[in-house]
């Protein structure tokens, strides 16, 4: 089994990736998903952690680190709440009580979103993510969060296997793990330039 090269991937990711500069909180972050990857899944298809990679890209907006989703509480009421812009869909979700639209707005690296989602992921892990949602900002319960995620197919049904096997490689598809195809063009563009950088191993 191979391993990754992480003198060469930062190197690599710090050119083509972030303008010729790290700051200390990024390379926290992909360091905090490279070991995640390494101790659980380094078995799988390096495409896999390159697409996640992406993801957090976009979704931390360059920031590598979780974070809160952007927008006021009045937004996030108006998009999330049982009292705001589509009730029926703020229920179905699990947000059936004012205020869960901004207490179950999106954290972490993959912005998750929804009371039920974050009732299943904290099932999944062993973690009370209902009662305690701002633990979907700590690093390792949000990197555990991504890559279960992605893998099982938590957030829309669709999973990293449907699109990355030995025959196949749907990098653009591949956004509809996370979000349909909003920003998929984009995304799959991040995701190349970090398998890239994944490709010289030790």
């Amino acid at each position: 089994m191979s391993r990754i090269n992480r003198d060469f991937f930062f190197q690599q990711v710090r050119g083509v990736l972030f303008e010729g500069r790290l700051r200390q909180g990024q390379v926290e972050g992909l360091s905090t998903i490279l070991d995640y990857w390494g101790a659980k899944l380094a078995t799988r298809d390096d495409r896999w952690l390159a697409y996640a990679l992406a993801t957090t890209h976009h979704e931390t907006d360059r920031k590598m680190q979780p974070i809160l989703e952007y927008g006021s509480n009045a937004y996030k009421r108006r998009m999330y709440d049982v009292a705001g812009s589509n009730p029926s869909r703020a229920a179905r979700n699990g947000n059936t009580s004012e205020g869960d639209g901004v207490r179950y707005a999106g954290r972490g690296y993959v912005q998750l979103t929804w009371k039920n989602n974050y009732r299943r992921a904290g099932q999944a892990i062993g973690r009370d993510l209902v009662d305690a949602p701002d633990d979907a900002m700590l690093p390792e319960v949000a990197v555990e969060i991504m890559f279960r995620g992605m893998v099982a197919g938590w957030f829309t049904g669709r999973r990293l296997a449907d699109y990355f096997t030995p025959t196949t490689g749907d990098w653009r598809n591949a956004r509809r793990i996370i979000n349909g195809l909003d920003k998929a063009d984009l995304i799959n563009g991040h995701a190349q330039k970090y398998y890239s950088a994944l490709s010289y191993t030790t």
